[in-house]
Protein backbone atom coordinates (compact mmCIF):
# COMPACT_ATOMS: atom_id res chain seq x y z
CA UNK A 1 0.00 0.00 0.00
CA UNK A 2 1.41 3.44 -0.84
CA UNK A 3 1.93 5.99 1.91
CA UNK A 4 -1.44 7.70 2.45
CA UNK A 5 -1.78 11.42 1.78
CA UNK A 6 -2.31 13.69 4.77
CA UNK A 7 -6.07 13.95 4.19
CA UNK A 8 -6.44 10.16 4.35
CA UNK A 9 -4.84 10.30 7.82
CA UNK A 10 -7.32 12.84 9.21
CA UNK A 11 -10.20 10.56 10.21
CA UNK A 12 -8.01 7.79 11.69
CA UNK A 13 -5.99 10.35 13.66
CA UNK A 14 -9.12 12.00 15.05
CA UNK A 15 -10.54 8.57 15.91
CA UNK A 16 -7.31 7.73 17.75
CA UNK A 17 -7.75 10.88 19.84
CA UNK A 18 -11.45 10.20 20.51
CA UNK A 19 -10.76 8.84 24.01
CA UNK A 20 -9.73 12.35 25.10
CA UNK A 21 -6.24 11.34 26.23
CA UNK A 22 -3.16 13.34 25.34
CA UNK A 23 -1.20 11.58 22.61
CA UNK A 24 2.30 12.05 21.33
CA UNK A 25 3.06 12.49 17.67
CA UNK A 26 5.24 9.40 17.85
CA UNK A 27 2.34 7.35 19.25
CA UNK A 28 0.07 8.66 16.50
CA UNK A 29 2.59 7.74 13.82
CA UNK A 30 2.89 4.18 15.17
CA UNK A 31 -0.88 3.77 15.32
CA UNK A 32 -1.44 5.20 11.84
CA UNK A 33 1.40 3.12 10.37
CA UNK A 34 -0.30 0.00 11.73
CA UNK A 35 -3.72 1.22 10.52
CA UNK A 36 -2.40 1.67 6.98
CA UNK A 37 -0.20 -1.47 7.10
CA UNK A 38 2.90 0.48 6.11
CA UNK A 39 6.11 -1.42 5.56
CA UNK A 40 9.48 -0.50 7.08
CA UNK A 41 10.60 0.62 3.62
CA UNK A 42 7.61 2.96 3.31
CA UNK A 43 8.22 4.35 6.80
CA UNK A 44 11.87 4.96 5.93
CA UNK A 45 11.09 6.82 2.69
CA UNK A 46 12.45 10.36 2.95
CA UNK A 47 11.30 13.65 1.49
CA UNK A 48 13.49 14.97 -1.34
CA UNK A 49 15.21 17.20 1.22
CA UNK A 50 16.26 14.05 3.11
CA UNK A 51 15.44 15.68 6.44
CA UNK A 52 12.19 13.93 7.36
CA UNK A 53 10.27 10.83 6.43
CA UNK A 54 7.36 11.26 4.02
CA UNK A 55 5.00 9.63 6.51
CA UNK A 56 6.10 11.80 9.46
CA UNK A 57 5.65 14.88 7.29
CA UNK A 58 2.14 13.85 6.30
CA UNK A 59 1.12 13.04 9.89
CA UNK A 60 2.47 16.46 10.89
CA UNK A 61 0.36 18.18 8.25
CA UNK A 62 -2.64 16.12 9.33
CA UNK A 63 -2.25 17.36 12.92
CA UNK A 64 -1.80 20.93 11.74
CA UNK A 65 -4.96 20.96 9.62
CA UNK A 66 -7.05 19.33 12.35
CA UNK A 67 -5.74 21.86 14.88
CA UNK A 68 -6.45 24.79 12.58
CA UNK A 69 -10.04 23.54 12.24
CA UNK A 70 -10.36 23.40 16.03
CA UNK A 71 -10.71 19.60 16.16
CA UNK A 72 -7.40 19.05 17.98
CA UNK A 73 -5.44 21.11 20.47
CA UNK A 74 -1.82 21.01 21.56
CA UNK A 75 -1.76 20.97 25.38
CA UNK A 76 2.03 20.51 25.42
CA UNK A 77 4.83 20.41 22.90
CA UNK A 78 4.68 17.21 20.89
CA UNK A 79 1.28 16.31 22.36
CA UNK A 80 -2.23 16.66 21.04
CA UNK A 81 -5.74 15.84 22.19
CA UNK A 82 -9.20 16.08 20.77
CA UNK A 83 -11.42 19.09 21.45
CA UNK A 84 -15.16 19.12 22.05
CA UNK A 85 -15.55 20.30 18.46
CA UNK A 86 -13.54 17.26 17.34
CA UNK A 87 -15.78 14.95 19.38
CA UNK A 88 -18.84 16.60 17.86
CA UNK A 89 -17.42 16.09 14.36
CA UNK A 90 -16.81 12.39 15.06
CA UNK A 91 -20.32 12.02 16.49
CA UNK A 92 -21.65 12.82 13.01
CA UNK A 93 -19.86 9.67 11.82
CA UNK A 94 -18.19 11.12 8.73
CA UNK A 95 -17.00 8.64 6.13
CA UNK A 96 -13.97 10.83 5.47
CA UNK A 97 -12.42 13.94 6.91
CA UNK A 98 -10.56 16.06 4.39
CA UNK A 99 -9.99 19.70 3.55
CA UNK A 100 -13.51 20.01 2.12
CA UNK A 101 -14.93 18.71 5.42
CA UNK A 102 -12.75 21.09 7.45
CA UNK A 103 -13.97 24.11 5.48
CA UNK A 104 -17.21 24.04 7.49
CA UNK A 105 -15.32 25.35 10.52
CA UNK A 106 -14.79 29.13 10.75
CA UNK A 107 -11.35 28.63 12.33
CA UNK A 108 -10.24 26.65 9.30
CA UNK A 109 -11.62 29.19 6.86
CA UNK A 110 -9.66 31.88 8.69
CA UNK A 111 -6.51 29.73 8.48
CA UNK A 112 -6.99 29.28 4.75
CA UNK A 113 -7.55 32.97 4.18
CA UNK A 114 -4.43 33.89 6.17
CA UNK A 115 -2.29 31.37 4.34
CA UNK A 116 -3.40 32.60 0.93
CA UNK A 117 -3.20 36.35 1.48
CA UNK A 118 0.19 37.98 1.60
CA UNK A 119 0.78 39.49 5.01
CA UNK A 120 2.19 42.90 5.69
CA UNK A 121 5.45 41.29 6.77
CA UNK A 122 5.90 39.48 3.46
CA UNK A 123 9.48 39.46 2.27
CA UNK A 124 10.24 41.10 -1.03
CA UNK A 125 13.18 39.39 -2.68
CA UNK A 126 15.35 41.51 -4.95
CA UNK A 127 17.38 39.69 -7.55
CA UNK A 128 20.45 40.93 -9.34
CA UNK A 129 20.29 39.71 -12.93
CA UNK A 130 24.07 39.87 -13.20
CA UNK A 131 24.32 36.99 -10.72
CA UNK A 132 24.23 33.32 -11.67
CA UNK A 133 21.14 31.37 -10.62
CA UNK A 134 23.10 29.82 -7.74
CA UNK A 135 24.17 33.27 -6.54
CA UNK A 136 20.60 34.54 -6.81
CA UNK A 137 19.37 31.62 -4.73
CA UNK A 138 22.05 32.25 -2.11
CA UNK A 139 21.19 35.97 -1.98
CA UNK A 140 17.47 35.26 -1.68
CA UNK A 141 18.14 32.72 1.07
CA UNK A 142 20.24 35.28 2.92
CA UNK A 143 17.48 37.91 2.67
CA UNK A 144 14.85 35.48 3.93
CA UNK A 145 17.07 34.33 6.79
CA UNK A 146 17.76 37.91 7.84
CA UNK A 147 14.06 38.84 7.75
CA UNK A 148 13.20 35.73 9.76
CA UNK A 149 15.84 36.54 12.37
CA UNK A 150 14.44 40.06 12.75
CA UNK A 151 10.88 38.79 13.03
CA UNK A 152 11.85 36.13 15.59
CA UNK A 153 13.75 38.64 17.68
CA UNK A 154 10.74 40.98 17.70
CA UNK A 155 8.44 38.13 18.81
CA UNK A 156 10.81 37.02 21.56
CA UNK A 157 11.11 40.60 22.82
CA UNK A 158 7.31 40.88 22.89
CA UNK A 159 6.84 37.54 24.71
CA UNK A 160 5.86 37.40 28.36
CA UNK A 161 8.40 36.32 30.98
CA UNK A 162 6.28 33.21 31.65
CA UNK A 163 6.60 32.18 28.01
CA UNK A 164 10.35 32.69 28.06
CA UNK A 165 10.83 30.73 31.29
CA UNK A 166 8.80 27.86 29.81
CA UNK A 167 11.44 27.57 27.09
CA UNK A 168 14.15 26.79 29.63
Amino acid sequence: MPIPDYQSCMLPLLQLAADGKERSTHEAMESLAAHFNLTDAELAELLPSGTQSVFANRVGWTRTHLKKAGLLEYPKRGQFKITQQGLDALARKPERINVAFLRQFPEYQEFLSLSRNPQESAIEITLDESQTPEEQIEAAYSQIRSALASELLAKVKAASPAFLSALL
